[in-house]
């Protein structure tokens, strides 16, 4: 009886969500257990459950996304009334955890794997950002907000390739603007403050619709851009190349020769083809062309700005030694 009356229950929620408004989400956050310390296990369709984690989980993975710290597996319970993604034109969202929901809108939206969205009202990890049905709208990363049209994306493909042209955009003065470029790309035709006017001769509106494009894009595609730099209009055929870093990974270009690292510049990651430099893990990278650096963006704009990336200052143990990269 009381299970059968716990699935009324749930049935009933599910049925009035949309009537309930915010409050059913929050009971829904609470029946499914979606929240669990500092990791978000969202029943999903399939019997599955859509995991954010820092620490990939000790379970078997269907699924991995370490760009954005997602993970696929299965739903041992079998939640009857899995979160579903909004795809219709949404009235309203809220940031929703087990005791609160606050009402809000997006404000800056995802751009790519550089940043993630932003709301209007202080949010809190973890949360769901839901509509009043309580569709996926998003979740709520330390970083910022990981948008639908990535959750539905990872849902959906085999895979969890993103596609790279070589370029970091923002949006600037009504301008989607090349922001940093990789040199590593040998046939890379981008520079810093190119403005891109369309992608596949459609009109490029905003960073974040650009960069998604490109993402999802297959790999070694064909596309064409236009853009503008200075006074001039120029059109470049480009390929898709395989991202190497962004969201929870590296970012720094590097990542193109095999080497990863971390805020504070220690090398985390040591691929094969960079064993080549007999560099260490923990090394810690000083400068780039004799100019010191203190983070991963300066490192991402010291890099864009060089023609020739060559000459790599690292400490080891406080002895500080060069190598040469190519």
């Amino acid at each position: 009886m009381l299970k059968l009356f716990l699935a009324l229950n749930f049935l009933l929620l599910n049925l009035l969500a949309c009537k309930g408004g915010y409050q059913s989400c929050k009971l829904k956050i609470i029946d499914s257990k979606s929240i669990k310390n500092q990791t978000l296990q969202i029943p999903v369709s399939g019997n599955k459950l859509l995991l954010f984690s820092k620490i990939p989980p000790k379970t078997k993975i269907l699924k991995a996304d370490p760009f954005l710290s997602l993970y696929l597996i299965q739903d041992s319970k079998k939640f009857r009334y899995p979160f579903q993604i909004n795809n219709q034109l949404s009235l309203g969202v809220a940031s929703v955890d087990e005791k609160k929901a606050l009402e809000g809108e997006i404000t800056k939206q995802q751009v790519g794997l550089n940043s993630f969205a932003s709301f209007s009202e202080p949010i809190s990890f973890p949360a769901l950002l839901l509509d009043s049905c309580c569709d996926l709208e998003g979740i709520i990363t330390p970083e910022g907000i990981i948008q639908k049209e990535y959750i539905e994306r990872f849902l959906k493909t085999k895979e969890t390739h993103y596609g790279d042209i070589g370029i970091r955009v923002e949006d600037k003065k009504g301008c989607v603007s090349v922001e940093t470029i990789n040199p590593f790309i040998k046939t890379n035709p981008f520079k810093p403050g190119d403005c891109i006017i369309e992608f596949d001769d459609k009109e490029v509106k905003t960073a974040g619709v650009l960069m998604r494009k490109i993402l999802f894009s297959k790999l070694g595609s064909a596309h064409t851009i236009k853009l503008k730099r200075d006074k001039k209009i120029l059109t470049f055929r480009v390929k898709t190349s395989d991202r190497k870093g962004g969201g929870y990974l590296s970012d720094t270009f590097l990542e193109f020769l095999g080497l990863s690292f971390d805020e504070n510049l220690f090398i985390t990651k040591i691929e094969e083809k960079a064993k080549k430099y007999e560099l260490r893990l923990g090394d810690k990278l000083l400068q780039i062309n004799r100019k010191d650096i203190v983070n991963r963006e300066d490192m991402l704009k010291m890099i864009s700005q060089s023609k020739d990336v060559s000459h790599l200052l690292f400490e080891r143990e406080e002895f500080q030694f060069f190598i040469r990269v190519n």
